[in-house]
């Protein structure tokens, strides 16, 4: 799962404001007068004409976006709002959000779709995809279950932000501009963390409210950054990387100031902490699963087909995980076979989990097995991929102060200009819990050629539009990388057995999440029962299985989207292959999948499909 991701589960993801959409349409889609018998002829619509009306809603929209998603432009490399993180969790946000996504659909009324180029064609079904998504997220009845649960341990500013502010992510601190702006994104810091101590109290008048497993995840979370001392805190980052050309005397008021201010951060937390342990967490939901929250069933829903782009149900889905997990199932079954191991698949399970040679030795070793596998692959992808990142891959673990409550892995996004290297973060986390085996999945995944080629090559390609550039949907985006996954099978990655298992291990987390998230959240599944279901079908360490379901309960559906998007992607290729025979080049596959951006699944198979019959 990338970085970013976390701060837009957080915050929505941002489009066109209400003025700026106004003016937009207005110089987009202005009326023609008449032409008189003294006036030039007007020429009719053409592909070139369309092309620049809806590339011009486009190029509004994205700068709409980038003044109410500073993060955003921020990660581009873009400082020109990087003295504001963004007005979020306010009525008036959700309503400039609202009417701007009301006005995007307008303004797509007035272009001819009939006479775009396939290109453009995709990148109108895409956009209008993306406003109907927002429009169906802005409802007062879908926001009432949201924003008032607006912080949890595995989405919320206060785990995003501290590596954010350290000066080792994003942020840049290059000038005295720079620490400037980051001591006023910190206001915004203090204010937002108050204003969702005010949404979470709305959601107590309401009934609608967070479970007791996550908000006692959120208040170990703050009190672990409250309890370091000033100076060893992220926030103090900055301080030490001074750049040598700054005289004493702004070293001397930015040190000064940073006290000030980070003291000031650190009494939102406090204030923050003191409020879910005293007031909110008496209260606080002892279930952990959506179909026993008010109104959950209904959110779970509209959950469900927002993360796979997908008219699909929970039920479907957890038969769809269930019949996964027994295919795979089958598949360890003859790893083990092939290994000579004499006992059962659970018992070859604990033995892999406790074999001393499947373990790291320590951060440093675990971090160069990364560094190994990411030179092998290197050298195999020019074989599958015609157009490679331009952007360089950097490997390295979580930051002590935040590994215990992140994933196993995930990927956060370069600069398009290659000026920020993407990273491919692993946990290293409790060590004897980990097992080797995974780790040349997890690069796949995580690094290269998952999450690193899709979003540097989407961001690297300038002819798209930015929103197809830098945004994209779940189940494209983590479908992709599980995809990415399976390459590593004709790469000759996997020819050792317990490589093979850990691959298969990986996959089998995969289709047990289809299981479990269903299970959590529309079946009524325990906290303890979901751990256990994925310790009896996989050699997962219980320290992992318990981040995984605890990630789960965090962020309904979130997890679906690996499965659907990989199975779709999988079967699109092998339509190809049926179909163009001698023909398939799976350079060329790629080159299709991954030459738009991040996709909804069904403008992914209408491209393919339309490939096909091009190359037929």
């Amino acid at each position: 799962m990338t970085a970013l991701r976390h701060v837009l589960l957080a915050t929505a993801t941002l489009s066109l404001g209400a003025c700026a959409t106004s003016q937009a349409n207005m110089d987009v889609a202005a009326p023609v007068a008449p032409a008189s018998a003294s006036s030039q002829p007007v020429a009719a619509p053409s592909a070139e004409v369309e092309h620049d009306k809806l590339f011009a809603i486009f190029a509004a929209d994205d700068e709409a976006n980038l003044k109410r998603n500073p993060l955003n432009a921020l990660f581009r490399g873009d400082k020109r709002y990087a003295d504001r993180l963004g007005n979020y969790l306010t009525d008036e946000y959700n309503d400039a959000e609202r009417s701007a996504a009301k006005d995007n659909l307008a303004a797509l009324k007035t272009v001819d779709r009939g006479l775009l180029n396939a290109t453009d064609k995709i990148a109108f079904d895409v956009f209008k995809y993306n406003q109907d998504e927002q429009l169906k997220g802005l409802t007062p009845e879908i926001l009432a279950l949201n924003d008032v649960r607006p912080v949890n341990h595995f989405s919320g500013f206060h785990t995003f932000y501290p590596t954010f502010a350290s000066g080792k992510s994003a942020a840049p601190f290059k000038t005295v501009e720079d620490y400037e702006n980051n001591l006023k994104r910190h206001a915004d810091y203090i204010a937002l963390s108050d204003r969702a101590i005010g949404r979470f109290r709305e959601g107590m008048n309401s009934g609608v409210l967070e479970t007791t497993l996550t908000i006692n995840n959120v208040i170990e979370q703050l009190s672990t950054q409250i309890d370091m001392p000033l100076e060893e805190s992220p926030y103090w980052g900055p301080i030490g990387m001074f750049p040598e050309d700054f005289s004493d005397a702004d070293k001397a008021r930015l040190t000064d100031e940073y006290r000030v201010v980070v003291g000031g951060i650190y009494g939102a937390n406090r204030r923050m902490r003191n409020f879910l342990r005293d007031e909110y967490l008496p209260v606080a939901r002892k279930s952990v699963g959506l179909s026993q929250m008010k109104g959950g069933p209904v959110l779970y829903q509209h959950l469900i087909e927002g993360t796979t782009t997908l008219p699909l149900t929970a039920e479907y889905l957890h038969n769809l995980g269930l019949s996964e997990v027994s295919r795979i199932t089958s598949d360890m079954e003859a790893v083990k076979a092939e290994v000579g191991f004499d006992g059962t698949l659970a018992q070859f399970f604990d033995a892999l989990r406790a074999d001393p040679k499947l373990q790291p030795k320590s951060r440093d070793a675990l971090t160069q097995d990364y560094y190994r596998i990411g030179e092998i692959v290197a050298q195999k992808t020019p074989d599958y991929f015609k157009v490679l990142p331009k952007a360089p891959l950097e490997i390295k673990p979580y930051e002590e102060f935040r590994e215990k409550f992140e994933a196993g892995g995930s990927y956060q996004s370069g600069t398009p200009d290659g000026s920020r290297p993407g990273t491919f973060y692993f946990n290293a986390y409790d060590l004897p819990s980990r097992n080797l085996m995974g780790n040349t999945t997890l690069y796949l995944h995580e690094g290269a050629p998952g999450h690193h080629f899709q979003i540097s090559l989407a961001q690297e390609n300038e002819a798209l539009p930015a929103f197809m550039r830098f945004g994209g949907n779940t189940a494209y985006v983590e479908g992709w990388a599980l995809y990415a996954e399976t390459l590593g099978y004709p790469m000759g990655l996997f020819k050792d057995p317990y490589q093979r298992m850990g691959t298969l291990s990986d996959e089998m987390l995969r289709a047990m999440r289809l299981v479990v998230d269903t299970g959590l959240h529309s079946k009524g599944w325990t906290r303890d029962q979901s751990i256990q279901y994925m310790l009896d079908n996989s050699p997962m360490g219980k320290t992992d299985a318990t981040a995984e379901v605890e990630r789960y309960i965090a962020i309904p559906s979130q997890a679906l989207a690996y499965k659907v998007g990989a199975l779709t992607i999988q079967r699109l290729r092998q339509k190809a292959e049926t179909a163009l025979g001698a023909k398939f080049d799976i350079r060329d596959f790629h080159d299709q999948v991954l030459g738009t951006g991040a996709l909804p699944l069904p403008v992914l198979e209408k491209k393919i499909d339309d490939w096909i019959a091009s190359q037929k």
